[in-house]
């Protein structure tokens, strides 16, 4: 048999190989399950925009064709949703292909890159893979501090800053003059990647314009999905925004119309409904805030979030107790993933769901911090 490990890069040997979490149908088969709400991964819960399903069903006779004229059509479509301009948008199989697509393009051995803590934990994962120095910069009060990862960035001469607005696992949101101040502290040197994978969820008029700094020539690479808002997550698409002019050369490292038309189709589909758009926005606000009170009512702390999730501090393990809970069928994702012990990030879903939810997690929290008699 063949000994992989010598042959390796040994940037990969180091941060090791990728070990994925039990299967659905595998805890279910465990704990004896028939149904379970899936509140740790932070999926568009709704599921597709009305029309989306039918859109996919339509473009499945084109099939056997390499998708270039349906590329065109989401570029024009996106334009046509946001600032960008169609010349702007690079699609690509989901946010994460796009992160190993910059880290391809812009990360050599020996580089520095500066990521926030706590946030996703691809963007180091993809990095050190690539064999660079990963500078970790603490957010106090669980915020992202943009002036001390400026000043990492001068410090180290760092190729990426990587910035998630709204931030998972915590739900925070930048501002604008913030954000300004940061672009002007960081310089032309570094590329800024801006991942926006939550930013559907904050209204319109309430977010940066990330857009213009493309236009005003500054580093700045936005990334986007559609498996948050729009519920197709299993489709995997997602796409950046950025100066024409790099896109060609990320064209290059990416493979040619790696997206499938199905996915395409949908794309386009939910971009055609504004309205439907629009009040899974109110509804996924309101629902996280009955149930961010419902917590607070039993004297739950959670941190005010932007996005479809809220950050919850337990006061109780929180490996134990997300455990409790699916064996219950709830399932969250234990803070100590996030390095965050004891705290849960809990996806944001349908009313019943999170009634559900509030149910199950009072009562496992309430059996945990029991006083023995």
């Amino acid at each position: 048999m063949t000994d992989w490990e010598p042959l390796l890069k040994p940037t990969l040997r180091s941060v090791g190989a990728y070990v994925p979490g039990e299967s659905l149908d595998d805890l279910m088969a465990r704990l004896g399950l028939t149904e379970i709400a899936k509140l740790n991964w932070n999926e568009g819960l709704w599921g597709p925009l009305p029309g989306v399903e039918q859109a996919v069903t339509d473009a499945l006779d084109q099939v056997w064709a390499y998708p270039e004229h349906a590329f065109n059509a989401l570029r024009e479509a996106i334009a046509a949703h946001t600032p960008a301009r169609a010349e702007q948008v690079l699609p690509a199989h989901g946010i994460q292909a796009l992160i190993m697509t910059l880290v391809g393009a812009f990360v050599r051995s020996g580089d520095t890159v500066v990521v926030p803590v706590p946030t996703y934990g691809m963007y180091a994962q993809a990095s050190r893979v690539a064999g660079a120095t990963v500078e970790t910069v603490p957010s106090p009060g669980l915020r992202i501090d943009l002036e001390a990862v400026a000043a990492a960035v001068r410090r180290t001469r760092a190729r990426i800053a990587w910035i998630c607005d709204p931030n998972n696992p915590t739900g925070a949101r930048l501002e604008g003059d913030a954000w300004a101040a940061f672009l002007d502290a960081v310089g032309p040197e570094c590329v800024v990647v801006a991942d926006e994978a939550y930013a559907d969820f904050v209204e319109p008029a309430d977010r940066i314009r990330r857009e213009d700094d493309v236009d005003a020539g500054r580093p700045v690479v936005i990334l986007r999905t559609f498996s948050k808002i729009f519920g197709i997550a299993g489709l995997r698409l997602g796409y950046a925004v950025a100066d024409p002019a790099l896109l060609h050369y990320l064209d290059s490292v990416q493979e040619p119309f790696n997206v499938n038309r199905a996915a395409l189709a949908a794309g386009e589909a939910s971009l055609a409904r504004p309205d439907a758009l629009a009040a899974r926005r109110e509804e996924n606000a309101a629902v996280r805030e009955r149930f961010a009170a419902r917590l607070a009512d039993a004297g739950l702390h959670s941190l005010p979030s932007a996005a479809n999730f809220v950050l919850v501090e337990l006061g109780a393990d929180d490996l134990e107790l997300a455990e409790r809970l699916a064996r219950r069928g709830v399932l969250i994702r234990p803070g100590s993933e996030m390095g965050l012990p004891g705290w849960a990030r809990i996806t944001v879903g349908p009313e019943a769901m999170m009634q559900r939810a509030a149910d199950e997690l009072l009562a496992v929290r309430a059996e945990l911090t029991a006083v023995p008699s």
